[in-house]
């Protein structure tokens, strides 16, 4: 089994423990296990003995206990998916590793520099959602929904140039965010200020109209008199439109399921097919691991 690359059985009925004979399979580039049975620990051996490892997924499966902290030892890793289990735990702090190899310590880089799209949502995870997520420069997608996520939410994680998906709803998590999207921190309690409309402690009370407020406002009354009807018009049409368009998906939940799976299955399909052809244009260039 050392020649294996990929070893994709998802959506099956698989069952119990990952085998352990799986640690053999050091060249291993993508492992896809998501939606069978496999229960117990994530195994810490994966982070251990796959060292080429490109896409890892977990999903849909009964593992509990912590994320183990070798897997921040993949330093190829694209993807990382381990959403809908029963994990909880802290999420380990992925920073650079110290590692002795061969009588000599060395420095290297780990998963925050090439993970694109990291999944840890549907879990029971815990504690406060580390800083050294802000040093995973090249990631486009963060799921860390439906946990038991408490603490800040830390505050440079907007300058994330690369993130283009960020899901941290339904946790406990506190702290000012200027995140454009409110669904982003939606049924996290403690969090207030922009874009929440809840009002942190020691806000002042609104200032008070100036003197030319009063004619300003005038003026824009009239003004949106004016123009009133053109955004009922506007209104109405996209009513229409919505509706005729995405009225089958809300009322039909089926279908709405089936749709909203089958985009995660495409944006994770094409993410595996560009990651796998990086890392093959790499392997024909000599150029190695970044």
């Amino acid at each position: 089994m050392g020649s294996l690359r990929f070893l994709m059985i998802s959506n099956n009925h698989l069952s119990g423990q990952l085998p352990s004979a799986l640690q053999n399979c050091s060249g291993i580039h993508t492992l896809d296990l998501g939606g069978n049975r496999f229960s117990g620990n994530v195994p810490a051996w994966i982070g251990d003995r796959m060292p080429n490892l490109l896409i890892l997924r977990l999903r849909s499966n009964l593992f509990h206990g912590s994320i183990p902290s070798q897997l921040c030892s993949l330093s190829s890793l694209h993807i990382l998916d381990l959403g809908e289990n029963n994990l909880s735990g802290f999420i380990p702090s992925c920073g650079e590793l110290t590692v002795l190899r061969k009588g000599r310590e060395d420095l290297y880089k780990s998963i925050l520099y090439l993970v694109h799209s990291m999944d840890l949502s549907h879990n029971n995870l815990s504690g406060e959602v580390p800083e050294g997520v802000t040093n995973l420069t090249r990631l486009g997608t963060l799921n860390l929904s439906v946990n038991h996520l408490t603490g800040k939410i830390p505050f440079n994680i907007g300058s994330l140039q690369g993130l283009e998906t960020l899901d941290l709803s339904r946790n406990q998590l506190s702290g000012l965010q200027t995140l454009e999207d409110p669904s982003i921190n939606e049924n996290n309690p403690a969090l207030c200020g922009p874009p929440t409309t809840a009002k942190c402690p020691g806000d002042d009370q609104p200032p008070k109209p100036r003197s030319g407020d009063n004619e300003e406002d005038e003026n824009e009354n009239r003004d949106g008199f004016e123009i009133k009807w053109f955004y009922v018009s506007m209104g109405s049409g996209f009513a229409v439109g919505f509706w005729g368009v995405c009225g089958t998906l809300i009322v039909k939940n089926s279908w709405r399921h089936a749709y909203f799976r089958l985009v995660y299955d495409v944006k994770e399909w094409l993410l595996m097919v560009i990651s796998l052809n990086v890392a093959r244009l790499r392997r024909k260039l000599n150029l190695g691991s970044i």
